[in-house]
């Protein structure tokens, strides 16, 4: 049997079924416990090429992802999204299993649910009614870029994939990523872009010492409460047209000091920042050193170091005719006004915004990464019918649908 024909005999996916198949692969970051072995098939049975690609990094564990593409011409329209979730933490705290799939009262449960193995499903449901409407003969092509450690350190999954994508002298002209992005109901929001991420590791070096001679010692945490201080003050900025303010935040504070009558050699303290486009992390690195430093010396403090890792830069995808062909189809399943934002935290959108234009619609996050993560059925159902509405207009094949221009949106 040709691709073709396997094609047109090719039954459509359904979106619970598909959901809860992909829950119960137990599939914490890095380990991906078969659920891309159950893809690429799913993938192969429609008529896509399939590549899995493994990357490496000092210090990290290897990852898997697949890449999957249906046709060879452009336009070429990518969705992209992980399998990796986070642990489940106590699973005796849980109604229903995480890694069940149960459903119960119109709501599916199991980690991963919304963040985003529900959307992955919806992704494939939605290509798969799309695929046995046109008899695979699709004008332009379809991908799947699927990550395994998207909830993990980030190396070695969308950005190493892209990278593999071009080599091979592919270009992506529009790319969907799945990330629940509503925080209530389906409709209710698209990001159009993200805030940067900036993380920080302050450590304070003192002298080890008796508390009843403190002539005799450097207590470092007198220092870090002096740097933190100061950090905790700064105003960053008052936000823009398009982004929320700037924040700090501390995650932790540790001096590791087990006995009451001794100062400690030193403390550790550690914080990030979610900046908008009024920084990059350049600008943000050099705003941080220079507060320490002034602190440092106004208050003759003990040493420091300052180690910085930037997550990501911020980053905005100007509304176009794809965002409104989006935007159309959301309106036309739910019925919602959706906003464009640029909040949350960071997604792989922000490896994928420097290969062609990106926009992120989900299912709803408000249980994401909590015990008992849930989505209601019916927003699964109404995912798949913007996913697959986006499919019909992007492709021009959608008489009633409208902000697609040409062969390639924007």
């Amino acid at each position: 049997m040709s691709q073709a024909d396997a094609i047109q005999n090719q039954k459509t996916y359904d979106v619970l079924s598909l959901s809860r198949r992909l829950i119960r692969f137990r599939s914490v970051t890095p380990h991906g416990d078969g659920a891309l072995d159950d893809l690429q098939a799913l993938f192969s049975h429609l008529g896509f090429t399939c590549h899995r690609l493994v990357f490496s990094e000092p210090g990290t564990p290897d990852i898997d992802n697949l890449y999957a593409r249906l046709g060879t011409k452009n336009p070429h329209f990518c969705f992209a999204g992980h399998i990796d979730v986070t642990p489940p933490g106590d699973e005796l705290s849980w109604t229903f299993p995480p890694f069940e799939g149960a459903v119960h009262e119109g709501y599916l449960y199991g980690r991963g649910a919304a963040d985003m193995k529900g959307g992955i499903a919806a992704f494939l449901a939605a290509t798969s009614t799309f695929i046995s409407q046109q008899y695979g003969n699709i004008p332009g092509s379809i991908s799947f870029l699927i990550t395994g450690d998207e909830e993990g350190p980030a190396l070695n999954g969308s950005v190493k994939m892209l990278q593999w994508i071009a080599h091979q002298g592919e270009t992506i002209d529009h790319c969907l990523v799945g990330e629940p992005t509503n925080p209530c109901a389906i409709g209710d929001m698209i990001k159009i872009g993200r805030r940067g991420s900036l993380s920080f590791t302050l450590t304070t070096y003192g002298k080890q010492g008796h508390i009843a001679h403190p002539h005799l010692a450097e207590n470092p945490v007198s220092g870090m409460i002096h740097l933190t201080s100061a950090l905790l003050g700064i105003s960053l900025d008052n936000g823009t047209d398009l982004f929320e303010p700037s924040n700090l935040e501390f995650t932790t504070i540790d001096v590791n000091n087990p006995a009451k009558n001794v100062i400690p050699a030193q403390a550790m303290a550690q914080f990030n920042i979610r900046f908008n486009d009024i920084w990059t992390s350049q600008t943000l690195e050099k705003k941080i050193r220079t507060t320490l430093e002034e602190t440092k010396q106004k208050n003759h403090l003990i040493n420091y170091k300052l180690d910085c890792q930037s997550n990501a830069e911020a980053f905005f995808t100007p509304p176009d005719a794809f965002t409104k062909l989006i935007i159309n189809a959301v309106q036309h399943v739910s019925g919602q006004q959706p906003e464009l934002s640029t909040s949350g935290g960071t997604s792989d959108a922000r490896f994928v915004r420097t290969y062609c234009p990106v926009v992120e619609f989900g299912l709803t996050g408000g249980t994401i990464h909590q015990v008992d993560e849930c989505v209601r059925v019916a927003d699964l159902y109404d995912l798949t019918a913007i996913y697959l509405r986006i499919l019909e207009s992007y492709f021009k094949l959608d008489d009633a649908s409208s902000g697609a221009s040409g062969s390639k949106p924007g």
